[in-house]
Order: structure tokens, then sequence, then C-alpha cells
């Protein structure tokens, strides 16, 4: 119980915190079995209620059983990645168990059908990957109105509905911000300059009210003969200065009209 200098040992410092906190429940793991039946005979010396235990099987991760002292998978370093607490939630409710991890933006249901008789014995390894992944998926669920206060100053429901599907964090919201509203890089390809230039008077006379990127897309098929990636790429390259992204049909309502032309013909002249 002490060491060799007088120093207490966890052990009983920790029986007399959960009594004068009233613990009732304690969670640890399997390597704390020895301890737990020490700690029962202390609570039963003192006259105080045990809390009721349950031992789980250790996780394990890329440098073996995870630890404190390891630091990097800390809730601290997990909450400056951008991983979501209910992704974490969702990720330990279901780890250990057969049942399959799901991104669950509510965890009510966990809660609900959360059994540690579900649990194995072996130790569950703890991916980082799989959680950034189940963390995407579940920003791909969270409503305006849960992150509305850490999205750019101005930026709309619409926006965030728009960019959602194509986020991995909420802070990269940001850069579709900037893509939305900023400055885009133009790099448009020599034989895509004449397209564009077709693209930005097409852009001119389209209704903007009512589906833009439908029309803009119909007119340059009829009057330029491209489609598929020939005519999806330059545009959205010259749009958005990216490969790849949310759906056009919802960016470019977004970006609007002058500077959609704006931006269109800076890459025909770029």
């Amino acid at each position: 119980m002490r060491r060799e200098d007088g120093t207490w040992l966890y052990m009983l410092p920790s029986v007399v915190d959960d009594v004068e906190m009233g613990v009732t429940h304690v969670v640890r793991g399997e390597d704390h079995v020895t301890n737990t039946g020490l700690q029962l005979q202390m609570f039963a010396a003192l006259g105080a209620p045990a809390p009721a235990f349950a031992h789980e099987a250790l996780l394990t991760g890329a440098e073996g059983k995870l630890a404190k002292r390891l630091g990097s998978t800390g809730v601290e370093a997990l909450r400056e990645a951008g991983i979501e607490p209910e992704a974490l939630i969702a990720k330990l409710a279901r780890i250990g168990t057969s049942l399959p991890v799901e991104p669950l933006a509510d965890p009510a249901p966990l809660i609900a059908g959360f059994d540690f008789a579900t649990f194995g014995r072996a130790p569950a390894r703890f991916d980082l990957a799989e959680l950034e992944g189940l963390n995407a998926r579940i920003v791909h669920l969270l409503p305006y109105a849960r992150v509305r206060d850490r999205l750019p100053s101005g930026m709309a429901e619409a926006d965030w509905a728009a960019i959602r599907p194509n986020l991995k964090t909420v802070a990269e919201a940001g850069q579709w911000w900037e893509i939305l509203h900023g400055h885009v890089e133009q790099a448009a390809a020599a034989e895509d300059r004449d397209f564009l230039a077709a693209a930005a008077e097409a852009a001119e006379s389209l209704d903007w009210s009512d589906s833009p990127w439908p029309q803009l897309v119909a007119r340059l098929k009829e009057t330029t003969g491209r489609a598929g990636k020939p005519l999806f790429h330059p545009l959205r390259r010259a749009l958005t200065g990216r490969d790849s992204g949310p759906e056009m049909a919802a960016l470019l309502p977004l970006i609007g009209r002058d500077e959609s032309i704006s931006r269109l013909r800076a890459a025909a002249a770029a």
C-alpha cells in the first residue's frame, strides 16, 4: 500500500476517492482484475459500499497496448485532429464486440443497446485511420445547427449542405468557404480556353434563378459537342480550382452569377 519512501500507491487513495465521490460503477482494463480484488477488501475494511466493477480487454494500437504515457491517442490530440465526440463514442461503444461500428450522430441507440456481455476477451485494435473514416461519415450527418458556431462567419445552411458530403472534418469547411467566396487559382489547359470562353458567354444568358448548372451543361453540350470528362472537368477546375468536390449543381448557385462568369473568363485568358 506504501512505497519504501512512505508515499502511497494508488490502491488506497483510489478507494478513498471512490467513497468520497460516491462512485457507483468502475470500468477498467482486465490488467486491473487483481487490483480490484484487493480494493474490494479495502472497501469492506472501511465499511463502505463497493462500486460495481467491470473489466474490459485491453485496446491495442500501432505501438502495442494503448497507454496514457504514449500521449498520441489522448482526447486532446483527437480533438485537435478534428475528431467529433460522436465518432469516438460510436467507436468505443462497439470496439471489441461483434456488433458493427456505425456512424451515429445521436448516441441514444448506442446507450440503449450497450451491454458488457457483448464484449469479447481478446484485445481489440484501436485503428486511428478507421476512426477518421468513421468521423467523416458522422460529419456528413451533422445538421447545420450543430456546427454553426464552428463555421466561417457568414456560412449559411445552404453552403453547409452543399459542402458537407465532401468533408472529413468540420474544420475543412473553411477551405470550401474560401473556394466559394474567395480566391481560386486558375489552371486551364490550352485546349480548354476557347471552351471556357464559350462557357462564360453561355453563363451570361442563363436563368440563374432556376438550376443554372444543368442549363450550362446542356447549352455547352449542344454548342461545343463536348460530353463527359472533357465537358465537366475544365468547368470544375475553372470554377473551384479543384479536380473533385461537391456536386457542381449545388456549388454554382452559391458561387453566384457574376463570380462564376468572372472565373470562367479568367480561366479562358490564363
